[in-house]
């Protein structure tokens, strides 16, 4: 069922989308080797994050220094 075009023209439907490859379908020794590489980084990054201390009365969200400024309430400020 269409409902309306989207911005670019392109019709938005109220289907979710289908993945690409069907559950059945096998993967090649080099997807599922991938697969496990990255489940083992996100695990390593679980385990990392976990490991770190707790800030508190700290900003939510992740370190702003990584994006250069911070930002609070929609003043940012360089350090």
């Amino acid at each position: 069922m269409i409902d309306s075009a989207d911005d670019d023209g392109r019709p938005q439907t109220d289907q979710e989308p289908q993945a690409s490859a069907s559950p059945d379908r096998a993967l090649t020794p080099a997807a599922a080797r991938a697969l496990a590489e990255a489940e083992e980084r996100r695990r390593e990054a679980a385990e990392a994050k976990a490991r770190l201390a707790k800030e508190i009365g700290g900003r939510d969200g992740p370190d702003p220094v990584r994006y250069g400024d911070w930002e609070v309430k929609g003043i940012a400020s360089d350090f």
